[in-house]
């Protein structure tokens, strides 16, 4: 029987691109799934479903059962939560349940897939890196809380003798942003001409197709216990919604929004939210996280892995393309800021 290469997050957005490019190249691909979840990202993909959740053991071990390499992409990624308590349970513990039954199935190689937020934190001088240690008391709101927490678990499975390589990516962008993405919102806002004005603040951007190919990369090149930021171009939002503005014909948005102007609508959508238990279009935590540039040094992988990312402007074309044709610019949404 061929080895078997377990990802999980395959349904998602990242995950289903490296699940897609693993079976590319004749590896027999397990893809974790909660029972329900949308499937169609991976249609025409040869993958095999197995039904389980990161928040119960039983099913991850399973899961593990028989597989030789691990790509853990699934998370819980909402800026949001009624209950919050939901994000740690399948970032941190569902993490930790599955670096155990990586290490008892005798796992030759995990992937954990954290985020460029445990590492692009302000910070005097030089642009972050892979080097730059962070504290859990400068991670604005719970998912990212719960992702460097993660990390945490990754390194010390690490130091404990399972082969893990870490991947940070930062911003992807491409086809197949589904749920979307609170970056997938700002170009579908764009694309709906919901967005009247814009905040200061940038971004890391990447084709999403590169990042599955930097976990590849990560697998066959990269050293255990140790980060790779898998991402390309440092833009600020406004030179993002210049590049959609020549993609799509629509005028990009002229007015800058103050942050404070940004953060009392957030205040009101955080209330919002409260009363109704519905996630807020304009969450308190994404105006808070847009304070600052999430601008990092993305050399290392390069280097180290050969990570050769393409220009982010074809991946945004992309990006545009497949929600226009699966119906997404054409729907209705409540006007927005980006932030």
């Amino acid at each position: 029987m061929s080895e078997v290469t377990l990802v999980t997050g395959a349904t998602g957005f990242v995950g289903s691109h490296v699940a897609r490019q693993l079976a590319e190249r004749g590896e027999r691909v397990r893809a974790l799934a909660r029972p329900g979840s949308r499937r169609d990202l991976l249609a025409g993909v040869t993958v095999e479903f197995f039904s389980g959740d990161l928040r119960d053991r039983e099913s991850i071990e399973q899961a593990c059962h028989g597989a030789t390499r691990v790509y853990h992409v699934a998370a819980d990624y909402r800026l949001w939560a009624a209950d919050p308590r939901e994000i740690y349970e399948s970032n941190v513990t569902g993490t930790r349940h599955l670096l155990d039954a990586a290490r008892h199935a005798g796992v030759e190689r995990f992937v954990y897939t954290s985020t460029v937020a445990t590492i692009a934190v302000p910070r005097p001088g030089g642009l972050p890196d892979e080097r730059t240690s962070v504290s859990l008391g400068e991670m604005i709101g719970h998912y990212k809380r719960s992702k460097l927490q993660a990390e945490q678990e990754a390194m010390k499975a690490a130091e404990r003798g399972l082969p893990v390589v870490i991947v940070n990516p930062t911003t992807p962008v491409g086809p197949g942003d589904a749920k979307p993405t609170p970056t997938g919102r700002i170009l579908l806002d764009f694309l709906r001409g919901r967005m009247p004005a814009y905040v200061d603040t940038g971004l890391n951007l990447v084709a999403v197709e590169d990042v599955a190919k930097g976990h590849l990369l990560a697998a066959e090149r990269g050293k255990v216990g140790e980060r790779y930021i898998l991402g390309n171009r440092n833009m600020t939002l406004k030179e993002i919604l210049d590049v959609l503005a020549r993609i799509t014909g629509r005028p990009a948005p002229r007015l800058r929004l103050p942050h404070a102007v940004a953060y009392a609508a957030g205040l009101a959508e955080e209330w919002r939210a409260r009363v109704t238990g519905r996630e807020p279009r304009i969450p308190l935590e994404g105006v808070r996280m847009s304070r600052h540039k999430m601008f990092v040094d993305c050399s290392r992988a390069v280097r180290e892995l050969g990570f050769a990312p393409e220009p982010v402007e074809a991946a945004l074309g992309r990006a545009v393309a497949w929600y226009r044709e699966n119906g997404y610019a054409t729907r209705g949404a409540a006007s927005g800021v980006a932030a």
